[in-house]
């Protein structure tokens, strides 16, 4: 096992409260065939919903380029991953 397995990324997103939003979060996930190993969506008392994707066995760098993808989706405020 590489410590890229073991590694534990949590991408954070904010997103306006359509249930759409969710689904184009995830779909970044499943067109490079990773399951995600925790999701978690709250829907925030400002109107917003709150998306958080657990994942291992991905690289930063990939990660990256999934959180900048989804930036661009025009119901996403927010973006950012950290290691967890």
């Amino acid at each position: 096992m590489s410590s890229q397995d073991l590694t534990l990324l949590r991408l954070r997103v904010v997103a306006e409260a359509d249930p759409g939003a969710i689904a184009r979060v995830l779909e970044r996930f499943q067109n490079i065939n990773v399951l995600p190993r925790r999701v978690v969506v709250e829907h925030g008392t400002t109107g917003a919903i709150h998306i958080q994707v657990d994942l291992t066995g991905l690289s930063e760098q990939t990660l990256t380029l999934i959180a900048l993808k989804i930036s661009q989706v025009p119901s996403v405020s927010h973006v950012h991953w950290h290691r967890a």
